[in-house]
């Protein structure tokens, strides 16, 4: 699971009113080079809850120096925008689960794919 998929993620859980961000619990993390987009990464960072990608990224040992506030010129920060790339596309959480914040209920993550589906007593 990439960072940019996290990042869009939330629990659903009964009774659950935010259920986000969710916290990573990784047991393996892996990092693969992946070809430099700017003009994806700068279309994807106002989709971003920034607080949260960042929260994941230290979460992970994986912050990249990203500053807690986003840069307000960042589409020209080619600097800025690799830093955000590596951490959005390159830091994949390949085992481990997410945790809903509010309900403590944890979704695996296996193989890079976080399970999201509920029981039928969750709905």
């Amino acid at each position: 699971m990439k960072l940019l998929t996290h990042n869009m993620l939330t629990s659903h859980v009964k009774g659950v009113s935010k259920g986000y961000p969710l916290l990573i619990k990784a047991t393996e993390v892996k990092v693969n080079e992946v070809e430099f987009n700017p003009k994806f990464v700068s279309r994807m960072i106002p989709k971003l809850e920034w607080g949260a990608l960042v929260q994941a990224a230290e979460g992970l040992g994986q912050r990249q120096d990203l500053p807690g506030e986003l840069v307000s010129d960042y589409e020209q920060n080619d600097d800025f925008l690799k830093k955000v790339h590596r951490v959005l596309l390159e830091v994949e959480v390949m085992e481990g689960c997410l945790q809903c914040p509010e309900s403590g209920r944890e979704f695996p993550i296996s193989k890079g794919i976080p399970n999201m589906l509920l029981n039928e007593d969750e709905v």
